[in-house]
């Protein structure tokens, strides 16, 4: 379908809720997404993309036609478009990689049986326990249950690899009881197991008193270093129950949800807390995802928690989402009891969401780059500009003038969104009769690449992309210049601002302005370019209005050269001390006749007193 027939047909959607399905050429389910009302929200994908962020952009060139289904309620929306997007893994949809959420812990079968995580439990003869809080606290619990009973956690395949090497470390650490030894009772492996599953079920008291039992027998006996083999195993085998305890009971309280949005990355994070303490952390990092803040945190808490056997009493959120009440049925249907979804404004629950969004950050602070960030964001300004590469060197240019004197141009260099401030460039302008921003821009845009032409060294990179400091009017004055040159290609857009004298859009030469607001990075990074650019042109019209002040008095009097002008100012340091100057300290830094004729200019009455005294 063209464009158009895409518009057409989802301007005749019905306003009822839910769930469209885009496709492409292929037939690909490439998103899908649920609405309250079909027309208006399917209707935006086909309308002014200027509003757009460079990902929806990208998901909407691609569509080839979509599907609708038309459900009763927002709730029936909510399932629909879990289970579609669970089933498709739409690759313009945000997904969890794994649906992460609570995991099991899963004992194998077979005669030497091991521990791992597992994400559900499966009818596989395997045992599982759970489900616990998160994933990093449950994989604390099965590396504890090794230790603490001395099973093994190498690679090594039992029987096969009994006595074919020598036990490795962690027999020599004594956190292995080393089952890979020929000389080793392989039955206490059995022991050892039976009683790591005791303590998965809560039978703590049976494994200690029978520990307790074999310790105060090997005392009797006289074998002291058994005896404190199994004092510190019963040490071991307490905290880890309390430990176990405190991780699976995350899950009969609070659950608090934490999202950050970077540049580059965006994670999700869920804090379990249990009695008002925190338990257990999970989250993931994900891509920059296309939608705002409040449809992600709903996609991705939907995904989290759609299918668990087992739920908390409270999730807290980060925001408000429209589908605040319509999760909450859901998920209070999946486990039989109420579970509530509230976001918090104030007070203690407010605190714990600003904490959990805090450790979201965090994440996405340690695993994103500067070179990331940047990278991330002239690829997002490339897409959103239909560059078909992203821009590596940006030039940006500005005017500066007071009426038609001392009129100034300044071009700054960006390198991958950094300054380059070794190719920062000044221009004076020529010929200007009067001020006239337009014509001032073209003359500076063809000087620049006239050089370039011409080899110069000092002009030789080449830009992928010009900003200019104003509308479609200074646009269409550099594009003249590109074109009279043969640099067309050159693209070039105006920083347009707003009445808070903050980058608000960029516009083209015909008109067109392309919003980058939706994304508040690409935004800051365009405004620091702005405004690095108005500054180095500002610094340069004061240095000439300076210069120009400081040389209109001196450069009236005869016998006073660029060279005797400048040994004045160089020791008077202003125009003004060089005119309160004696004349004695004058005759102290030029030549006597040059003295006198600067002194004679700024005190002609002296000098016509001395003269008649000569007389």
């Amino acid at each position: 379908m063209t464009f158009e027939e895409l518009r057409d047909k989802a301007h005749a959607l019905p306003l009822k809720p839910g769930v469209y399905i885009m496709q492409n050429g292929a037939s690909e389910v490439i998103y899908v997404g649920k609405a309250k009302a079909l027309k208006n929200r399917v209707s935006q994908y086909f309308q002014d993309s200027a509003s757009h962020t460079e990902k929806t952009r990208a998901m909407v060139s691609q569509i080839d036609h979509f599907d609708v289904i038309v459900v009763q309620s927002e709730f029936e929306a909510l399932v629909l478009e879990c289970a579609l997007i669970k089933r498709h893994q739409p690759r313009y949809n945000i997904l969890l990689k794994d649906s992460k959420g609570y995991p099991y812990i899963r004992l194998s079968a077979g005669e030497y049986p091991r521990f791992s995580l597992s994400a559900k439990a499966e009818d596989d003869r395997a045992r599982y326990f759970g489900p616990y809080g998160g994933r990093f606290a449950s994989q604390g619990i099965i590396d504890a249950l090794r230790e603490a009973l001395r099973l093994p956690g190498c690679r090594r395949k039992f029987p096969r690899d009994i006595g074919k090497e020598r036990p490795c470390l962690n027999f020599h650490m004594g956190v292995c009881d080393g089952y890979c030894r020929e000389e080793m009772d392989q039955s206490q492996y059995g022991r050892s197991i039976d009683q790591a599953v005791r303590l998965l079920e809560g039978r703590l008291d049976e494994v200690v008193d029978e520990l307790t039992a074999e310790m105060e027998l090997a005392a009797e006996e006289l074998r002291f270093e058994k005896a404190a083999q199994l004092r510190d195993r019963i040490r071991s085998i307490q905290l880890l129950s309390k430990r176990q305890k405190a991780v699976a009971g995350s899950l009969a309280d609070t659950d608090v949800v934490g999202y950050h949005r970077g540049e580059a990355k965006s994670c999700f994070v869920v804090l379990h807390y249990m009695g008002g303490e925190l338990a257990a952390k999970d989250w993931e990092l994900l891509g920059v995802p296309m939608e705002d803040e409040q449809t992600t945190v709903s996609t991705l808490a939907a995904q989290y928690y759609g299918g668990r056997g087992q739920l908390p009493k409270h999730i807290l959120l980060p925001c408000d989402i429209d589908e605040q009440v319509e999760l909450a049925r859901m998920l209070t249907e999946a486990v039989g009891r109420k579970v509530e979804v509230l976001t918090p404004q104030r007070g203690a629950k407010m605190e714990l969401v600003r904490l959990a969004n805090e450790n979201a950050a965090e994440e996405v602070l340690r695993a994103t780059t500067a070179e990331e960030r940047r990278s991330k964001l002239t690829e997002a300004l490339g897409a959103l500009l239909g560059l078909s590469e992203p821009p590596h060197r940006i030039e940006a240019f500005d005017i500066s003038n007071t009426g038609s004197s001392d009129i100034v141009a300044s071009m700054t260099v960006h390198i991958d969104g950094r300054p380059l401030k070794r190719d920062y460039r000044h221009f004076k302008l020529k010929n200007m009769p009067h001020a006239d921003d337009y014509a001032s821009m073209e003359q500076v845009v063809e000087r620049r690449f006239r050089r370039y032409l011409d080899g110069d060294e000092k002009f030789a990179g080449r830009p992928d992309l010009l900003l200019i400091d104003g509308g479609a009017g200074q646009v269409r004055a550099a594009e003249a210049a590109l074109e009279r040159l043969g640099l067309g290609d050159i693209p070039a857009y105006g920083m347009v601002k707003d009445n808070r004298h903050r980058t608000r859009a960029l516009a083209a030469g015909d008109g067109r302005e392309i919003g980058i607001q939706a994304n508040q990075a690409l935004f800051a990074m365009v405004g620091r370019i702005q405004e690095e650019t108005h500054r180095f042109a500002i610094e340069f019209h004061r240095q000439q209005q300076a210069g120009h002040l400081k040389g209109s008095a001196l450069d009236e009097i005869s016998g006073v050269g660029p060279a005797r002008k400048t040994q004045l100012l160089k020791h008077f340091k202003s125009v003004k001390a060089v005119k309160v100057a004696s004349l004695e300290e004058l005759t102290a830094v030029v030549p006597k006749n040059t003295a006198q004729a600067v002194y004679a200019h700024f005190h002609p009455a002296q000098s016509q007193q001395g003269a008649e005294e000569t007389l």
